[in-house]
C-alpha cells in the first residue's frame, strides 16, 4: 500500500502554519492588499507554509490532535496572521498613502469631482501607486527581510500559543503612528514645492490679472508633480528599507519578542 510518510500530526501542524502564513500573505505587500489575485495569494500561502512547518513543529514541542483544540488553535493562528499582516500593511502602505496625499495637493484627485466619469481613472491611479509600492519592495529585496522576520515568529510564538491582545493593540497603534510620519516624510517635500507653486501662481495673477489662473494651475501643477515624483522614486529605497525594519520590529512586538 502506498504511503506518503507524513503523520497526522505533521498534516495538522501544516494546516496551523498555513492559517498564520495565509492570513499574513493575504494582507502583506507585495503579495497582499490586492497586489496579486486571491487564488495566487492562497497558493503562495500554501507554498510558503511547507518550509516553515518543520521549524514550527520543533518550536511547539508537539501538536494536540483534539478536534476542538485544533479548531481553536486554527482560529488563533488566523488571528495572529491577521495581526502580523496588518502591522506590515500599515507600514508598507505608507508609499501608497503618500501618493494619495500628493494626488490631492497636485489636483489629480479633483478630476473625479468635476467629472464623475473620471472616478475610474482615479481608481487606476491608486492602483498604480499600490503596484509601485509592491515593485519597490520586490526590487529592493525587502520581501526577504519580511519573510525572515515572519519565520522567526514561529520560534517566539509557537503554533500552540496564543496572542496578547493588549500588546497587539499597542503595537498596531505604534505602527500607525510611524506610518503617518513616513507619509509626511515622503509626501511633505513635494507638497511644499506645490505650495510654493501655488504662491507663485497667485503672485502671477497680481502681475497679470487677465490670466485665467484656474485653467493655468492644472497643467503647471500636474507637470511639476510628475517631474518631482520621477525624481523622488529612485530615492525611496532607504525609506522602504526603514519601513521593512519597522515591520519586522512590529511583528516581533506582536508575538512578544
Amino acid at each position: 500500500m502506498f504511503e506518503l510518510g507524513v503523520t497526522t500530526e505533521e498534516i495538522m501542524a501544516y494546516l496551523l502554519v498555513f492559517a498564520r502564513v495565509g492570513a499574513w500573505v493575504w494582507l502583506t505587500p507585495p503579495f497582499g492588499g490586492g497586489f496579486l489575485p486571491p487564488l495566487v495569494r492562497i497558493m503562495a500561502g500554501l507554498a510558503f507554509a511547507i518550509p516553515m512547518t518543520p521549524g514550527a513543529i520543533a518550536a511547539s514541542g508537539g501538536i494536540s490532535l483534539d478536534p476542538v483544540n485544533l479548531l481553536l488553535q486554527f482560529a488563533i493562528q488566523v488571528a495572529i496572521g491577521v495581526a502580523l499582516g496588518l502591522a506590515c500593511l500599515i507600514l508598507l502602505s505608507a508609499v501608497q498613502s503618500a501618493g494619495a496625499l500628493i494626488d490631492v495637493a497636485s489636483g489629480f484627485s479633483l478630476a473625479s469631482a468635476y467629472d464623475p466619469l473620471m472616478q475610474q481613472q482615479a481608481a487606476v491611479i491608486d492602483r498604480v501607486y499600490q503596484l509601485l509600492a509592491g515593485v519597490l519592495i520586490l526590487v529592493t529585496g525587502a520581501y526577504l527581510i519580511l519573510f525572515s522576520g515572519f519565520m522567526k515568529t514561529f520560534e517566539i510564538l509557537p503554533i500552540s500559543g496564543g496572542i496578547n491582545l493588549g500588546t497587539t493593540a499597542s503595537t498596531l497603534t505604534g505602527a500607525l503612528s510611524m506610518a503617518f510620519v513616513a507619509v509626511l516624510q515622503i509626501a511633505g517635500p513635494i507638497i511644499a514645492v506645490l505650495l510654493l507653486a501655488d504662491i507663485g501662481l497667485g503672485l502671477l495673477t497680481r502681475v497679470a490679472p487677465t490670466i485665467n489662473i484656474f485653467v493655468l494651475s492644472f497643467p503647471v501643477k500636474i507637470g511639476l508633480t510628475l517631474l518631482l515624483v520621477g525624481v523622488a522614486i529612485p530615492q525611496l529605497s532607504p525609506v522602504i528599507a526603514g519601513l521593512t525594519d519597522s515591520s519586522v520590529d512590529a511583528m516581533r512586538g506582536i508575538v512578544g519578542g
